[in-house]
């Protein structure tokens, strides 16, 4: 991923993004620096808070914990929880599928951003959107969540 600019968000851009994210996850993000990064051939923008990859901007607008924000700034709200036999699925990339989930936020609607957590210990796998509302992801069959980034992947394995 090569870099196209990179430079410190201003006061009301940070607030924007503090606010999106409390707003769809439940979260406080706090740091002393926040740097858009933008990428030649990347379909997305990447915020480093105090240096570390932590939010990210779905289709320009929408800005979103990373894989790694989420695991620093453990998400309350907007979380859908995989079983272990979903673990490497997700890890790799996959869509999640109804028979894998084990529980998911009734807050979520269709089209939201979500993060895809494992049961064990809570980790964050990844980062999808919902295809359908949170009360209808546990079930037989069908994907409900279509993979946007994941462990492993180019953003994640970004570093300043």
């Amino acid at each position: 991923m090569r870099v196209k600019s990179r430079h410190h968000l201003r006061s009301d851009e940070i607030t924007a993004i503090r606010e999106a994210v409390a707003d769809h996850l439940g979260v406080d993000i706090d740091g002393e620096t926040f740097e858009l990064v933008e990428f030649v051939d990347a379909d997305y923008e990447l915020v480093l808070v105090d240096g570390d990859p932590a939010v990210f901007y779905v289709d320009d607008d929408e800005p979103f914990l990373t894989v790694r924000g989420a695991n620093d700034y453990d998400p309350e709200t907007g979380v859908v929880t995989v079983d272990a036999g979903a673990i490497s699925f997700v890890s790799d990339g996959a869509d999640v599928m109804r028979p894998g989930i084990v529980e998911a936020d009734d807050a979520i609607r269709e089209d939201d951003l979500v993060v895809i957590a494992e049961e064990t210990h809570g980790k964050v796998l990844a980062v999808g959107r919902a295809l359908v509302d949170g009360d209808d992801m546990l079930g037989e069959g069908g994907k409900v969540v279509s993979s946007i980034h994941h462990v492993g992947d180019e953003l994640y394995e970004f570093s300043a």
